[in-house]
C-alpha cells in the first residue's frame, strides 16, 4: 500500500504538473531513471521471451519447453510495463500513437516503437493459449497452435531489431557518452548483453518462483542455460575488450572517477564473476550457486544500461543528475505491479510444469547431489558481491563530490570557457576541409579538436545528427560568414575575425 500510494500520488503529480515538478530531468539531461531502468532494462529483461521460444519452437530443443511458458509470461509483463514507463516520460504521452501513423523512417525511435509495438501484439498471441486453455476455448487454442512457429519466428525478428536498436540510440552522442561506452558496436552490444539477461532472468525467476509456490525446480535444464551463459559471456567480454583496445579506451578505466568505478563494478558483475563460478559443474548443478552468479549476470546488466543512459553521459551534460523521489517510486510501482500480476498468472493459469517434483532450494537435488556451496564458491560469491559494493559506494562518494563541466553556447566568450579534456574524448572526428568556400581567398580547413578545446559544443554548428545548420541541397553552408554560423564566433571578439586564421588553403 505504501508503494502504490507513492506510486499514484507520483503520477498524478507528473501528469497535473509536468515532468518539471515531478522529476530531475532538464534539457540538458531528458533521459533519467524512466528510461534507464523502466525502459532499456525493463525491455532487457523481458528477452528471455524470444530467446527460450527461439530454442524451442525453431530450435526444436524440447527440453527447454517446461521454461517457456513462465519466460512467456514475463517478457509479456516486461512489455506492458515497458509502455506504461514510455507513457510517463514522453513529454505528450497522449501522442505515444504518433509514430505508427506519422512515419519518419530516418528515426532510430521510430523502427523501436514499430517493433515494441507489433512484438507486444505477438507476445500477447503467444501468451493467449494460457487463457485458451483455462477458458476452454479448444478452437482459439488449436488456431494459435497453428501460426506459432510464424510467430515465433516473427518475434525473434522484432526483438532482434529493437533489442539493437536500443543501443543505435547512443550512436548519435558519440561526444557526449563517455568512452567506456560509447562504440559502433552498442546494437551488437545491447543485442549479445539481452540475450545473456534473458537466459539468466529464466534461472532467477525460477529460482524465485519454485520458493514462492512450492514447486520443483528443473535443476537439469537450469543447470544447461548455465553452460550457455558461460559461452555468451566469454564472447561479450572479449568483444567488449577488443572494442575498448582498438579504440584505445582501456587506459580510462584506470582512471579515477565515478564512471570508473561503475565500469569495473558492471564488467565484474556482468562477466567477470559469473564466469568464473559457472565454468565449475558443481557450481552449476547447485541451485543456489546458480541462482547467485545468475543474479549478478542481472544486476551487472542492469548496471550496463544505467551507465550508458545516465553515468557515461553526466560528465558532459554539465548537470548533475540524481532521480527524484517521485521517479524512484514510480519505478517501484511498475515492478511490484509485475511481480503481483506474476504471481496472479501463475496462480489461475498453467504456467509451470507440475510433473516437477515439490524439492525446495535448501532440500536435496534430483540427482543427489546436496545443495551445497563448496567453500570456495561461497569466498567467490562473497568476495565478488563485496568487491562489487565497494566499487558502487566508491563511485557514489565520486558523484557526490563531481563538479560537471559548463560548456559555454557559441554565444559566449570562448575565452571565459573552461577548456575540455581531450583524453575523456578520444573519438573527435578529425579535421574537414569545406569544399564551398571562397576560391580567391582559399579553401577552410575546420578542427574539430580545436574547437573543442575552448569549450564549444557539436550542436553549436550541428542542429542535428550527421547534419550542419541551414546547408544547401548538396550540404554546403549557404552562408559561412553570417552572424548565424562561423561569424558568430568569428567576430573579432570571441574569436579572431582575419580571413587569414581560417583560409589557410
Amino acid at each position: 500500500m505504501a508503494v502504490f500510494g507513492a506510486g499514484g500520488y507520483s503520477i498524478f503529480v507528473r501528469f497535473v504538473k509536468g515532468l518539471g515538478a515531478s522529476t530531475h530531468l532538464s534539457d540538458s539531461f531528458p533521459w533519467g531513471l524512466w528510461v534507464g531502468f523502466d525502459v532499456l532494462c525493463g525491455v532487457a529483461l523481458a528477452a528471455g521471451a524470444f530467446t527460450l521460444s527461439a530454442a524451442v519452437y525453431v530450435l526444436h530443443l524440447e527440453k527447454y519447453k517446461p521454461l517457456v511458458r513462465s519466460a512467456i509470461l514475463t517478457g509479456t509483463i516486461g512489455y506492458l510495463l515497458v509502455i506504461f514507463g514510455l507513457i510517463m516520460d514522453l513529454g505528450h504521452p497522449y501522442r505515444i500513437w504518433h509514430p505508427l501513423i506519422m512515419w519518419n523512417p530516418h528515426s532510430v525511435m521510430f523502427e523501436i516503437s514499430w517493433c515494441v509495438t507489433l512484438y507486444t501484439t505477438v507476445l500477447f498471441m503467444e501468451f493467449s493459449p494460457f487463457l485458451f486453455e483455462k477458458l476452454k476455448w479448444k478452437k482459439a487454442l488449436r488456431a494459435v497452435h497453428a501460426v506459432i512457429i510464424p510467430l515465433v519466428i516473427l518475434g525473434v525478428v522484432l526483438s532482434t531489431l529493437h533489442q539493437s536498436s536500443l543501443g543505435s540510440l547512443f550512436l548519435i552522442v558519440p561526444y557526449k557518452l563517455n568512452p567506456l561506452w560509447y562504440t559502433p558496436w552498442l546494437p551488437v552490444f545491447f543485442f549479445m548483453s539481452a540475450i545473456a539477461l534473458g537466459c539468466a532472468m529464466v534461472i532467477v525467476e525460477s529460482f524465485i518462483s519454485s520458493v514462492l509456490f512450492r514447486r520443483g525446480l528443473e535443476i537439469d535444464l537450469l543447470s544447461n542455460l548455465g553452460k550457455v551463459l558461460v559461452v555468451i559471456l566469454s564472447i561479450y567480454g572479449l568483444a567488449r575488450y577488443l572494442d575498448l583496445s582498438s579504440r584505445g579506451a582501456l587506459g580510462l578505466i584506470f582512471q579515477p572517477g565515478f564512471e570508473h568505478a561503475m565500469f569495473l563494478a558492471e564488467i565484474l558483475l556482468a562477466i567477470i564473476a559469473p564466469i568464473g563460478l559457472l565454468i565449475f559443474p558443481r557450481v552449476r548443478r547447485n541451485k543456489l550457486g546458480l541462482f547467485m552468479s545468475a543474479t549478478m549476470v542481472v544486476v551487472g546488466f542492469i548496471l550496463n544500461r544505467f551507465n550508458t543512459s545516465m553515468t557515461g553521459m553526466v560528465r558532459f551534460s554539465g548537470v548533475k543528475y540524481l532521480p527524484s523521489w517521485m521517479e524512484i517510486s514510480v519505478s517501484f510501482m511498475l515492478l511490484t505491479i509485475g511481480l503481483i500480476l506474476f504471481a496472479i498468472a501463475a496462480k489461475h493459469l498453467k504456467i509451470f510444469d507440475e510433473d516437477s517434483p515439490c524439492l525446495l532450494p535448501w532440500q536435496t537435488c534430483r540427482d543427489n547431489v546436496v545443495c551445497c556451496l563448496p567453500t570456495p564458491a561461497k569466498v567467490a560469491i562473497f568476495s565478488a558481491w563485496a568487491f562489487a559494493l565497494v566499487l558502487i559506494w566508491t563511485g557514489v562518494n565520486d558523484f557526490a563530490r563531481f563538479k560537471p563541466l559548463n560548456h559555454p553556447t557559441h554565444t559566449e566568450s570562448a575565452a571565459k570557457s573552461e577548456p575540455n579534456d581531450l583524453s575523456q574524448y578520444p573519438n573527435l572526428p578529425k579535421d574537414f576541409t569545406f569544399s564551398k568556400t571562397d576560391p580567391d581567398i582559399g579553401l577552410v580547413t575546420f578542427s574539430h579538436s580545436d574547437h573543442f578545446l575552448v569549450g564549444a559544443e557539436c550542436k553549436d554548428c550541428h542542429e542535428h545528427a550527421f547534419s550542419i545548420i541551414s546547408t544547401d541541397k548538396k550540404g554546403a553552408i549557404t552562408d559561412y560568414h553570417s552572424q548565424k554560423y562561423c561569424g558568430s564566433c568569428h567576430d573579432g571578439k570571441s574569436a579572431s575575425n582575419d580571413c587569414i586564421s581560417c583560409h589557410k588553403k
